[in-house]
């Protein structure tokens, strides 16, 4: 039986960001879904539909369908990856229901003649795609459909689930439209505010995931290499080239560095004569690569991902 790790206040401080995300996901869906009477995406928009049809609390339905999903992913997948998950869900479907007895007529947003109704998803897409892309780095998730994913991958690792997701989106925003009224307008919230939700999640995972590519043509490799060491704190690699046009030898580096240290890459290229470089993009890194700042001090993060399951 392995110990018990000790409770550190950067592990308190995450389950506080993990309460503060449910809260305000849940004040988003008070303010900007319900009053615009539109379903989100995934397994609450199902649970948004079902409200709007029996009148059963969003917060109630969403416990019932993620505690046993919740149980499984508990017992089959990771099992911190599944508590963390349950902290929000729990937190956010019981605010769900807290703030229905809360007058928030005040604040929410919603216009009588139906103008500038596409900001209520556009808004609560925003934030719902901030706090998952949060949640993953707290190696947290929103529950449902994550659920879901994860214990399929479990015996399907090679699925991909973004067409089980996508389907499940498509439901929701063909239903809303027999739901709520016969109208094309909750359709397309609900497309708008999936759209929105998903580019902000997947920008904010990226971003944590991405670096800088350099390739390097250079008569100096050596020396180069040495001070790209000695300042950034990242290697190269050296490939021999040869220059095409003129025909001769040429050394080409590869360093891969942190976004951060773009600027400093660039002043150490430019004192060396007859040397380029060619920068790209890197969409995510994997392996023994070191999250650096301008001094190349590596960067602590505020949030304890725990074992990173969710990543």
């Amino acid at each position: 039986m392995q110990p018990r790790q000790p409770i550190t206040m950067r592990k308190v401080f995450t389950y506080a960001i993990v309460l503060f995300l449910a809260f305000g996901n849940a004040m988003s869906y008070h303010i900007f879904v319900f009053p615009n009477r539109f379903a989100p995406s995934g397994l609450n928009g199902l649970c948004t539909i079902v409200q709007e049809v029996a009148g059963i609390n969003v917060g109630y339905l969403s416990l019932i369908i993620n505690v046993p999903l919740a149980l499984l992913v508990f017992r089959f997948v990771n099992r911190k990856l599944a508590l963390r998950s349950m902290v929000y869900v729990v937190v956010f479907s019981a605010m769900l229901v807290v703030l229905e007895k809360v007058d928030l007529s005040a604040f929410a947003y919603s216009t009588e003649n139906g103008t500038s109704t596409i900001l209520g998803p556009l808004v609560a897409g925003i934030i719902s795609g901030a706090v998952y892309g949060f949640l993953v780095k707290c190696s947290a998730y929103t529950g449902g459909m994550d659920y879901v994913a994860s214990l399929i991958r479990t015996r399907r690792p090679d699925l991909n689930f973004f067409y089980v997701t996508f389907l499940i989106n498509v439901g929701v925003a063909a239903i809303s439209y027999f739901v709520y009224g016969y109208q094309i307008e909750p359709v397309i919230l609900c497309i708008l505010y999936s759209f929105m939700s998903s580019t902000v999640s997947d920008r904010m995972l990226r971003s944590g995931r991405s670096a800088i590519r350099f390739e390097i043509i250079t008569d100096t490799p050596v020396e180069l290499s040495q001070d790209i060491i000695a300042k950034l704190h990242h290697s190269c690699t050296l490939i021999p080239a040869k220059g095409m046009y003129s025909g001769q030898e040429k050394n080409l580096l590869i360093c891969v560095i942190n976004k951060s240290q773009i600027a400093a890459l660039s002043k150490i290229i430019r004192r060396y004569p007859n040397t380029f470089a060619i920068m790209s993009s890197v969409s995510e890194v994997m392996g023994n690569f070191k999250k650096l700042n301008t001094e190349g001090k590596e960067n602590k993060d505020l949030l304890d991902s725990g074992d990173g399951s969710a990543v």
